[in-house]
């Protein structure tokens, strides 16, 4: 389990720093300090690594989402606004410290249907998330009643997903702040949430 973890390990630094389609498979064994053939022992091939590095990350991605408005353990509504403001930090924070691994799974999913489906998947998660939280403020009358939870989710989350891609992954910086600011009051406008 020690190598198979240290092989993981390794893979990640890899595909953050070469990306995806030129990351090699001695180069992961060298990273790791194993002979190539360890790497087989726990891997059947680039893909199959690259996709244990992805399921370590999934947990830190897939945070909650947007705050539902509920007690905020005080008896008290926490501010809804601050609720999609946190979710939206947690996402970018998160996305910063990966950048390299997620410009990689773009990489994997332009070239292997089998990481389209893993990041469609990761989206799916995200978004189902968001849309139960959009569709609990429309029914505390806190949210557009009129617009699909669904179909919003997917919209607000594939906006912060991509700008989040061109400004880390990419390289096209903006202050962390302020693209926090921005993308949370694009999503507060969009749902016509109220400001406590």
């Amino acid at each position: 389990m020690r190598t198979r973890d240290a092989l993981v390990a390794a893979a990640r630094r890899i595909f953050e720093r070469d990306g995806y389609l030129d990351a090699r498979i001695a180069d992961i064994a060298a990273e790791a300090k194993v002979a190539t053939g360890s790497f087989y022992t726990h891997f059947a091939s680039k893909e199959d690594v690259f996709a244990a590095v992805l399921a370590r990350l999934q947990d830190e991605m897939l945070h909650a989402g947007v705050n539902d408005g509920g007690d905020d353990g005080d008896g008290g509504r926490k501010d809804l606004w601050q609720g999609v403001e946190d979710a939206n930090r947690a996402y970018l924070e998160s996305y910063r410290r990966n950048a390299g691994l997620m410009a990689a799974m773009e990489q994997a999913a332009a070239v292997d249907p089998q990481f389209v489906r893993v990041r469609l998947e990761r989206s799916r998660v995200f978004t189902d998330r968001s849309a139960a939280a959009i569709a609990r403020l429309q029914q505390l009358g806190l949210a557009d009643p009129q617009l699909d939870p669904d179909i919003t989710a997917r919209a607000l989350s594939a906006m912060v997903s991509r700008l989040a891609y061109v400004t880390f992954a990419l390289g096209e910086p903006v202050p962390f702040d302020t693209l926090v600011e921005t993308v949370t009051r694009l999503w507060t406008n969009a749902l016509r949430m109220p400001r406590h």
